[in-house]
């Protein structure tokens, strides 16, 4: 340090002689203080060796992230079996946090109907999908958020009997209800929790339905009971839909799905598109599509509104930068071509084109205009010089390659930290496999569809420099 601060203090003496009117040589600076350069030297070589080895380390995390989250999958592999074993009768459906805002239920149909629609219908619709799914070995978990039909307990209610007994409908209900549901007698304090007291049968007499002629129903101002058989013609049965779902004021049963582990939505979704578009439905009735869909084409139509001033704007910043129209053609056909780079970059690194990729591809799409107007306004700059236009394309495109290059490195290197975190990968990733491809655009195919659009050819007579 001792040494970096003399030589410091030398140069700066060297400065003030020269800005008061000294000549001095540049030797003479170097001999002055170049012994103790060396110094700064090995602290560039050591610095960038640091940055180095820590973009090397940061990588190898990024890769470690993506093997943990790989065992993960392996693990809910393992557990859904073991699941289905020990708990025959519950529906587990084992799923990673999502990133970000996510649905319990990827895949989900919804089938609409009147409000006054039949729950029968519904359940029968939802059934047919229901067994589309269960033939697609790419669905995991199904079920609809109605559930299952429960039974129901109704007891025929004998109106002259009741009546000589002196027990009404209101009777019987509060007899039932504690019998099976149970009533609510007191509250038992825990600390600060106030627990409710329930009174109700046991389990064995809650699940034996041949009791229940013999419950004792005890009247309104009463002291005695009388059996419930007495009072009754029988008890009935029946199944009944413990949830009916509605949506805007219409009845909707919803098939809930998930896929397997490493299959996507977009491509079960494809494989029963054609068959839920199959299904008949009555008049009235109508089909819609919810889950990770629905929220995905929500989330596109909300860019909508933004996408399209953004483009005209930059298409007249570019019109109005050339005062033509063929440079903006030739840098809106070369934009189209960095989803080669993207696509490969997704398929490398195992990433689902989302949302978030999507807000890099736009990101990207800006920084590919940018370096091709870097390498149209040095096209000019070379016209101008009085070249030819071939000559000038081919001398813009070799003397702008560095800074476009540069750019681009700097601009990948700054995203390469975000390959560690599960939410920004899919940007990253689509900035980084973009904009390195789109170096090669911007070098080779801006040059041949600017030499295409304006019929160059080696040796030709240069168009004046106001054409379109």
């Amino acid at each position: 340090m001792a040494s970096l601060t003399v030589s410091a203090l030398m140069l700066l003496q060297d400065a003030q002689a020269l800005g008061a009117g000294q000549e001095l040589k540049l030797g003479e600076i170097w001999e002055a203080g170049g012994f103790m350069m060396w110094p700064l030297g090995f602290c560039l070589v050591v610095g960038i060796l640091i940055i180095i080895w820590k973009f090397i380390d940061l990588l190898m995390k990024s890769l470690g992230n993506r093997r943990l989250l790989s065992e993960i999958d392996g693990l809910i592999e393992e557990m859904a079996p073991w699941l289905s074993k020990q708990f025959p009768d519950t529906l587990v459906s084992p799923r990673k946090y999502g990133v970000g805002p996510s649905n319990t239920w990827t895949f989900e149909v919804r089938f609409a109907g009147p409000a006054i629609a039949d729950p029968a219908i519904l359940r029968s619709i939802a059934d047919e999908g229901v067994s589309i799914l269960r033939q697609e070995p790419l669905a995991g978990p199904i079920i609809t958020d109605w559930r299952e039909r429960v039974t129901k307990l109704e007891p025929r209610y004998a109106q002259e009997r009741a009546r000589w007994a002196s027990v009404t409908r209101d009777d019987i209900a509060r007899t039932t209800q504690r019998a099976f549901d149970g009533r609510t007698i007191g509250l038992y304090r825990e600390s600060d929790n106030l627990l409710p007291i329930i009174l109700r049968h046991t389990e064995d007499e809650r699940s034996n339905f041949s009791s229940l002629d013999v419950l004792q129903v005890q009247p309104t101002n009463a002291t005695t009971t009388v059996p419930l058989l007495q009072v009754t013609d029988g008890v009935d049965v029946t199944w009944e839909d413990p949830i009916i779902g509605r949506r805007d004021r219409r009845r909707t049963i919803t098939v809930q799905a998930n896929p397997v582990q490493g299959t996507t939505l977009p491509t079960l979704r494809e494989e029963v598109l054609e068959q839920y578009d199959a299904i008949e439905l009555p008049t009235g009735y109508t089909t819609e599509w919810g889950g990770e869909y629905e929220d995905t084409v929500s989330a596109q139509q909300g860019l909508i509104p933004g996408i399209i001033p953004t483009v005209i704007i930059v298409l007249l910043i570019i019109v109005a930068l050339f005062n033509a129209y063929r440079p903006p053609l030739v840098i809106l056909l070369a934009v189209p071509f960095a989803l080669i780079g993207i696509t490969a970059g997704l398929l490398i690194f195992d990433v689902p084109f989302g949302f978030v990729a999507l807000l890099g591809a736009m990101s990207l799409a800006g920084m590919m205009i940018k370096n091709a107007i870097v390498l149209l306004d040095e096209v000019n700059v070379q016209l101008d010089a009085g070249k030819m236009r071939y000559d000038a394309v081919i001398f813009a495109a070799l003397s702008r390659l560095r800074p476009v290059f540069l750019a681009a490195a700097t601009t990948v290197l700054g995203v390469v930290p975000l390959l560690q975190d599960v939410f920004w990968i899919g940007l990253a990733v689509t900035i980084m496999a973009g904009l390195s491809f789109g170096v090669i655009l911007t070098m080779f195919m801006v040059p041949v569809l600017y030499a295409t659009l304006y019929r160059l050819r080696p040796g030709g007579v240069s168009e004046p420099t106001t054409a379109a």
